[in-house]
């Protein structure tokens, strides 16, 4: 576990606080901390069920996710120049919907043939309108969906290790906390940002409508929820230069422990 002392991210409810293992931050002070019998000064730490696992020969699957414009991508290109194998469920996503693919055919079965277009792809956007905002729709998308995608995703962790059996994999996932929480990755890091902050880039630098902004942030789990699940938060409300100190100390630490 990393343990850097100061201060919490203002969003974080005093709840979350004591629940939130790790919370990284540009500092002095850093400390790797055993599995077994955790101790720092917030007392004794929890280990979400299938948490940590550092092993003798190391082999890393390092989860990252964050909510919509959080800086996660940001993260995992800091993280892939320093050498880590990232992999992108989003890509994974939409390869498992390319034209002929099962996952395609399944989804015109439920949603209807006006989803595809006419060279046979997906109408990604007709499709996000016909479930946004309804949960049994999502619901049904991920049960075609997901399915594909882990297979995808293990196909590319079982390749990576194949390739380097010390490399640290890192899977970029924008719904860790919604879907695969409970699977036994190494660590988990969470990339950080106020709401208001990343309603305002969505407005600024993606042209997003207020309303369209606050649906989309809305729409996925809180920001508490996914700071409740970190093994390290990248805080990315800062500089750059702030955000690619924090993941060169991640870095360090992760390349350390091998």
């Amino acid at each position: 576990m990393l343990f850097c002392q100061s201060r919490w991210p203002s969003s974080a409810s005093p709840d979350t606080q004591v629940r939130v293992r790790v919370v990284f931050r540009v500092c002095t002070t850093l400390v790797w901390l055993p599995q077994v019998g955790l101790k720092n000064d917030l007392g004794d730490a929890k280990v979400r069920p299938g948490g940590i696992s550092w092993h003798s020969r190391f082999m890393a699957i390092v989860a990252l996710t964050g909510g919509i414009a959080s800086g996660k991508s940001t993260i995992a290109r800091f993280l892939r120049e320093r050498g880590a194998i990232i992999v992108d469920a989003d890509q994974i996503v939409r390869d498992v919907q390319q034209p002929g693919a099962p996952v395609l055919t399944r989804i015109a079965e439920e949603f209807g043939d006006e989803m595809i277009n006419v060279d046979g792809t997906l109408d990604r956007a007709r499709l996000g309108a016909a479930v946004f905002g309804d949960p049994d729709a999502v619901a049904r998308l991920n049960e075609i969906v997901h399915p594909a995608v882990r297979t995808e995703a293990a196909r590319q962790f079982k390749a990576a290790f194949a390739q380097s059996p010390d490399a640290i994999v890192v899977y970029d996932v924008p719904l860790l906390a919604e879907t695969r929480i409970e699977e036994p990755w190494d660590l988990v890091i969470v990339a950080h940002a106020p709401a208001p902050m990343r309603r305002q880039r969505l407005i600024v630098q993606r042209g997003m409508s207020e309303a369209a902004a606050d649906a989309r942030i809305n729409s996925q789990v809180s920001d508490d929820a996914r700071l409740a699940i970190a093994d390290v938060v990248v805080d990315t409300s800062g500089t750059m230069e702030a955000t690619a100190a924090q993941v060169a100390q991640v870095w360090n630490q992760l390349t350390a422990s091998a």
